[in-house]
């Protein structure tokens, strides 16, 4: 995706803000999200007992207008995009599919919410003859976070290529050991302030992966086989989640009793992350992807 410059918002792929013919004139929704409170009233007096909190969608509102002077084909035109992007329907009628909201703010990178544009409306239309149509939009961020625009990577072979062997010089008596580590190791780093949720894909042949984060000590056991250029795809964010073997098969079942996805978290910070697996070649990988995640903007 193209990088914003300041005071630039992107919602579905339209670029608004700063430097475009559509003005911003407010932006609703960029502090704490709307709570859903479980406190429960004390029946035996006043008050009541609390319960826990838990953040619901973000809502963005955002009060725009577009501004062609003289160009009113140009202003519906750029109404028409707008329109387009919140009826897409790869994503109006997917269930758990998601746009983007990307916006920068001076002193800050590029962070990016994910969601639904949910409402574009021209307020009014009695200047569209001047080319100027007022906008009122609303994207629903179902994942209430913040997140880094651009995503950090690792990737962790299981080759025995390059380990083990012997140094000279040698000393009797010679001996051999296990030259060859049992699981490989790699850091990650989160630059955020909340922990963020990791995609991985296990790429074959290999048999029974295991995934652990050390700190956290989560793991990922999956109970399968896995021919050469197959893949296994886990998805950990919220509302995404899933075990997909070569993008389609569900291998959710295979997944052992300690395996939970909604806790397996890369925490803020530089944390480390080990696998194993068997009946590997040099062909087999553990890809991992991430966004740092934001309580704020």
């Amino acid at each position: 995706m193209a990088a914003l410059d300041e005071w630039q918002i992107e919602i579905a792929q339209v670029l608004i803000g700063a430097g475009t013919d559509v003005l911003v004139s407010e932006v609703e929704g960029l502090g704490v999200p709307k709570l859903r409170t479980q406190d429960v009233d004390n029946p035996a007096g006043d008050g009541a007992f609390p319960g826990v909190d838990l953040y619901g969608a973000r809502t963005i509102r955002i009060e725009a207008g577009i501004r062609t002077a003289g160009d009113p084909a140009a202003a519906l035109d750029i109404l028409g995009c707008l329109q387009r992007a919140a009826d897409a329907p790869a994503v109006r009628t997917g269930a758990g599919v998601q746009t983007v909201l990307r916006l920068r703010w001076p002193g800050r990178t590029t962070r990016r919410l994910y969601g639904r544009l949910r409402r574009v409306e021209a307020t009014s239309t009695a200047r569209t003859l001047h080319g100027w149509i007022p906008l009122d939009l609303e994207f629903a961020a179902l994942d209430p976070r913040f997140h880094a625009d651009d995503a950090s990577a690792l990737t962790l072979a299981l080759s025995a290529d390059g380990l083990g062997g012997f140094r000279a010089p040698l000393v009797a008596p010679l001996t051999t050991g296990v030259a060859i580590p049992d699981e490989r190791r790699g850091w990650v780093h989160n630059d955020g302030d909340l922990p963020a949720w990791p995609s991985l894909r296990i790429t074959g042949p290999c048999t029974n992966p295991r995934i652990r984060h050390v700190e956290t000590g989560r793991v990922i056991e999956l109970s399968v086989a896995l021919k050469r250029s197959e893949y296994v795809d886990i998805e950990t964010r919220p509302g995404t989640r899933w075990v997909l073997r070569n993008g389609t098969g569900n291998l959710s079942p295979t997944l052992s009793p300690a395996s939970r996805l909604d806790t397996f978290v890369i925490p803020p910070g530089t944390s480390e992350i080990w696998w194993t697996a068997r009946d590997y070649t040099n062909a087999t990988r553990l890809a991992v992807t991430w966004r740092a995640a934001y309580a704020a903007l």
